[in-house]
């Protein structure tokens, strides 16, 4: 199963970007205020998770009838609704992908708090994007080889997340890394470039930040 999760941050046009990103057979999920994007783009989640503060009244009467499942928690809560939501799609058993859209724009500290939520240990051993357009953002983690699909031109930037990355080599870039170490802080690893249609990366130990733009 692939999950579709609407965020509540911006999306200039909800219909381009589920025609870009959603596919016949995925499972819609919205976090809370992400329900409006779900819906402008002619989407009925099958889940809303969140305390539910977002939802008017008139969305919530539409959302029960058509058989959404609701999931509300309290407003009083350590967690954002991204990341309830992204703990539930974690946990479902036969999920193989989870795509996250309208996750960034409007308040920086909400957009990196968003971005930071790929390092959740839940969400180890799935594939996870944080997609934004042309932009996709993925988190790489110690011990495994990624892999992007792309185009010759397009932009790679490897960022070290919480800590050092450690033994990072990479294939199919025009600067290519041969066992290095992007340190945490620096900017070494931004703006990388395709040389052709596949890009890999592997690190020892540590994570990354993998944000890929298409051309």
């Amino acid at each position: 199963m692939r999950i579709v999760i609407f965020a509540n941050g911006i999306i200039e046009n909800p219909a381009a970007e589920a025609a870009r990103w959603v596919r016949a057979g995925d499972c819609v999920v919205a976090a809370d205020g992400g329900t409006r994007h779900a819906l402008a783009a002619g989407l009925t989640p099958a889940h809303v998770i969140g305390d539910l503060d977002s939802l008017t009244p008139e969305q919530r009467a539409y959302l029960e009838a058509a058989g959404t499942i609701l999931h509300a928690y309290p407003p009083a809560k350590d967690e954002t609704d991204l990341e309830l939501a992204l703990t539930w799609a974690a946990s479902q058993p036969d999920v193989t992908e989870i795509v996250v859209l309208g996750a960034l724009g409007g308040r920086p500290d909400q957009a990196l708090a968003n971005l930071l939520l790929l390092a959740l240990p839940a969400l180890a051993g799935r594939e996870v994007i944080i997609a934004d357009g042309a932009w996709s953002v993925r988190c790489l983690r110690g011990g495994k080889t990624a892999t992007f699909h792309g185009q010759p031109g397009d932009t790679l930037s490897l960022l070290p997340l919480g800590g050092d990355a450690v033994g990072v080599t990479t294939t199919g870039l025009a600067y290519p890394l041969r066992d290095e170490t992007l340190h945490f802080g620096l900017t070494r690893g931004v703006s990388n470039i395709f040389d052709g249609e596949t890009v890999t990366v592997f690190l020892r130990t540590g994570l990354l930040w993998g944000l890929h733009q298409n051309q």
